[in-house]
């Protein structure tokens, strides 16, 4: 299985990647606030490829539960000139992680080679051609609502089907519109329009989804339903984290989003290391 995002080609089976989170954002769940100048943003994203990134996503809007939306000119303000600087300093693939099309185009002409689209191109056309025309590799999540709704009450008859078949039919759209299956990378959307149960009920099946065809990206890095199950602060959240980590490689999972990569890249390779070992 190959994954291809504009000069990057990444060939499966292979050694999972881990994607080190750059937030620009003052409002950001986790870290918002932190690196809200370019060249703090900058130094951090750096410093996570020193701790073993092999993929950085920047991001310039939150997309935590209720999050306040920002405006295109804001997200491009905040996103380009980090992207810009990430893209002169490190050889590693930098992501764009937006649901705006512009900042997607602007992103990729800046020097990102993937989008990673938490809306998954559900309203229009306009992202899927800017992926197409580019050539960028392509992040396509299942979120159930918007932001600002999505953990109101969310509701499935069936979480694991639904999701199912919701990717499937991106990937048959996305072809519509020129995206070529390598181009695609999947994520079934931990924490986006799902109670703690159905975000259960998606990491018990994550076997499933790595059997689409695609690469299968997690991220759970620190996320709200870890505290509801533990009771663990946002700062505390690291060792949920870090299982379900564990659970995602030896269920197959080849891309790991996450704020706190040295931790996260050493989880994964001692994993891989015992899983060789069981062949």
């Amino acid at each position: 299985m190959v994954f291809r995002a504009r000069q990057f080609e990444f060939r499966f089976p292979r050694p999972a990647l881990v994607m080190g989170v750059v937030n620009v954002t003052p409002d950001s769940f986790s870290d918002g606030g932190q690196f809200c100048e370019a060249d703090e943003a900058i130094s951090h994203g750096l410093d996570l490829v020193q701790q073993g990134a092999e993929l950085l996503d920047i991001g310039g809007e939150s997309t935590r539960p209720g999050a306040v939306p920002v405006s295109e000119a804001e997200e491009l303000r905040r996103v380009i000139p980090v992207i810009e600087g990430l893209a002169a300093r490190t050889k590693v693939p930098l992501s764009i992680d937006t649901m705006k099309p512009a900042v997607a185009r602007a992103a990729v002409a800046a020097g990102a080679s993937i989008v990673n689209d938490v809306a998954a191109n559900r309203t229009d056309d306009a992202m899927g051609r800017v992926v197409a025309e580019t050539g960028a590799g392509y992040v396509a999540m299942h979120m159930q609502g918007l932001p600002q709704t999505m953990q109101a009450h969310p509701k499935y008859a069936d979480v694991t089907r639904e999701v199912t078949d919701f990717l499937n039919e991106r990937m048959r759209h996305l072809n519509t519109v020129g995206v070529a299956a390598e181009q695609v990378v999947f994520d079934v959307g931990i924490g986006f329009g799902k109670t703690l149960e159905h975000n259960l009920q998606l990491l018990a099946a994550l076997g499933s989804f790595t059997k689409l065809g695609r690469p299968l990206l997690l991220g759970v890095s620190r996320k709200s339903f870890i505290g509801a199950l533990s009771g663990a602060g946002v700062t505390e959240r690291l060792p949920g984290s870090l299982a379900c980590t564990c659970l995602a490689i030896e269920a197959g999972v080849q891309i790991i989003r996450t704020h706190d990569v040295a931790e996260t890249v050493q989880t994964v390779r001692m994993t891989e290391a015992i899983l060789d070992r069981q062949k």
